[in-house]
């Protein structure tokens, strides 16, 4: 068992309660637990096929230099990336609009 933070944005109702079946929501759309490697597999899922247009964050507690890891799905602008075995997020700028 491990402790589990998921966020979402703009997902839809119906994925919000399904994660709310396994997680607790402690602010609107931000869910905690403390679940197993194969509930935390199967809710990523679950969140890779319901969730649309929105977007999402998993972070879990593990046995690594940061003591967690994390994966995304959607669009976002914060970026995982690996620098030197670390995970990291890089922060995308916000393109300028042709004025």
């Amino acid at each position: 068992m491990s402790m589990v933070t998921v966020v979402t944005e703009n997902v839809p109702a119906r994925l919000r309660g399904r994660l709310a079946v396994w997680l607790l929501e402690v602010r609107a759309g931000v869910y905690v637990g403390d679940i197993s490697k194969r509930v935390r597999e199967m809710i990523w899922f679950q969140i890779t096929e319901l969730a649309e247009d929105g977007n999402a964050v998993m972070a879990w507690a593990t046995n690594t230099e940061s003591g967690f890891d994390f994966q995304t799905h959607g669009s976002n602008r914060r970026v995982p990336v690996d620098y030197e075995g670390l995970r990291l997020v890089s922060f995308v700028p916000v393109k300028p609009e042709p004025g």
